[in-house]
């Protein structure tokens, strides 16, 4: 049985076997150079093929089926793809990307239609996603965030849709212009770094060349690095916290506006406090390792932050937990209470009470309560650097060095605290303040001589020479400032009731006592 068919100019007559015991008269054509034409490849269509050799491997491809792809058109595409050959491309590759690209097309018609987030499947914006998808779990949560948001304010939009082959060294230039030119210097260099870590990525996973990394040549002026603002004066201080006290928006803001000088933590630490973490009888704030600064290898191996609560900071949560004890976070957010401050509320109030971000800012206050502490009150810097939560010096330090001063901590910052109160009230008192206790303690620093954390214990700290001891057990107990030094090592025995002095319109039990007349 022969099956009808039109045949081919210039075809060639064969008998072709179809099954058992059955074959058929067929006519093929092969016009030479690899070009030729299959019987019956669809059904009683014949198919156009093409035979060609890339990279020492035989190779056939489907031109399409006759008489819809006519010999003088399938001897074209044959030609161009010969012509490909010839260059170096692989026509079967070439024709799997044109594809690809169409499928890309369609997709990206059909997403604008539904209103969704465009990816387009091999661009830079899908490689950046998956870069940073793949190390956000090593990074602190607030980097991983801004990571993301540099990524779509400065470059997906230029970047995001092309292909990583079709990004040249001038495309990326040309991203980081534009923020040289709106004079953030600054974030080009960390957006540089973003890019030329996303083609490595993309080297890594196979998705492009390994030596083609068009951000690598790339070199931008020297950022000049702008400290946080600080008000490091306890005279130009005094109308800060006095301002901040009469701050007449959101009741929450208004605390964190008191907290942050009294606690010296960071403001995204404050902001993101939650009420688990405080206890208010105790006097302690416990900020989780994984909210700390820092990458996640070194927030595993880290402990727990302590945060002492002196006297005012316990008043001012406890006037807040009426208003936002029911939820989660101590600031929520206005809008949603499921999530926290925005990290620009605090510095928005400080604009709001007109002092300009190059005189004060949130997080300056950490600035303010380690120079003046250092600088007026003589304390251990170790002590300082334990209470901001940094590293302290040393090679292996963050090793064996796990030192807390937890007790020491708590009176400083008490005494602190009471400074701060002292400053509003008049700068006389504050120079009292300051003068009791430089006296107390003569010109030398306060350093740390021995450290017993037990439960009932007597922390003992020693002065420069001359040495003089100090026992603060009953000082912590009681709240009270630094008792005198005497040159035989005698403690002096404390008041027992704490004095107090007004503060605003209230009258406000405090620690800011006097103290007895310095050793001559």
């Amino acid at each position: 049985r022969t099956y009808p068919h039109r045949e081919p100019p210039g075809s060639q007559r064969g008998w072709v076997n179809i099954g058992w015991k059955c074959r058929v008269r067929i006519a093929w054509n092969s016009t030479g150079k690899g070009l030729y034409l299959s019987p019956f490849v669809k059904g009683r269509s014949h198919g156009w093929r093409f035979d060609y050799t890339f990279e020492a491997t035989r190779k056939t491809l489907s031109l399409g089926t006759y008489p819809s792809i006519g010999l003088q058109a399938a001897r074209e595409i044959a030609t161009s793809f010969r012509e490909m050959v010839a260059r170096g491309i692989n026509p079967s590759a070439f024709r799997q990307a044109a594809e690809q690209q169409a499928k890309h097309r369609a997709a990206l018609k059909k997403r604008e239609r539904q209103g969704g987030e465009i990816i387009i499947p091999g661009s830079f914006k899908d490689v950046a996603l998956q870069w940073h998808a793949y190390w956000k779990d090593c990074w602190a949560h607030d980097y991983a965030s801004a990571t993301l948001q540099r990524l779509k304010r400065h470059v997906f939009p230029y970047l995001g849709s092309a292909t990583l082959e079709d990004i040249k060294t001038q495309d990326v230039r040309r991203v980081l212009g534009r923020m040289e030119d709106a004079g953030i210097l600054d974030s080009a260099h960390r957006v540089l770094a973003i890019c030329q870590a996303v083609f490595t990525h993309a080297a890594s996973i196979g998705v492009s060349d390994k030596n083609l990394n068009p951000a690598e040549p790339i070199r931008l002026k020297p950022a000049r690095s702008k400290r946080f603002a600080a008000v490091t004066d306890g005279a130009k201080l005094a109308p800060v916290l006095l301002a901040m006290d009469q701050y007449q928006g959101s009741a929450v803001a208004k605390a964190a506006l008191q907290l942050l000088p009294l606690l010296t933590v960071r403001p995204g630490n404050l902001r993101n406090a939650r009420w688990s973490e405080f206890d208010l009888q105790a006097g302690w704030w416990r900020i989780p390792a994984s909210r700390m600064k820092g990458d996640q290898k070194h927030k595993e191996s880290r402990r727990d932050h302590w945060v002492p609560l002196p006297a005012q900071a316990v008043q001012v949560l406890q006037a807040l937990r009426p208003m936002t004890g029911n939820g989660e976070f101590v600031f929520p957010n206005q809008r949603s209470s499921a999530h926290p401050m925005s990290e620009n509320t605090i510095n928005s109030a400080l604009r709001t009470l007109g002092f300009s971000s190059d005189v004060v800012t949130g997080h300056g206050f950490r600035t303010t309560g380690r120079t003046i502490l250092d600088e007026v009150f003589n304390i251990d810097t170790n002590l300082l650097e334990v209470q901001l939560a940094h590293k302290v010096p040393g090679p292996l330090a963050d090793i064996y060095a796990r030192v807390e001063y937890k007790e020491f901590r708590f009176f400083v910052m008490q005494m602190w605290a009471d400074y701060l109160d002292a400053l509003r009230e008049s700068p006389r008192t504050a120079e009292a303040f300051v003068a009791a206790r430089r006296a107390t303690f003569g010109p030398r620093r306060l350093v740390i001589d021995t450290w017993r954390g037990q439960s009932g214990s007597a922390a003992t700290f020693a002065v420069a020479q001359p040495l003089f001891r100090i026992n603060l057990s009953n000082a912590t107990s009681a709240g009270w400032g630094m008792p005198n030094v005497h040159a035989n090592n005698r403690v002096p025995k404390l008041p027992t009731t704490p004095g107090s002095f007004a503060h605003n319109s209230g009258q406000k039990q405090g620690f800011f006592a006097p103290l007895p007349a310095p050793m001559q």
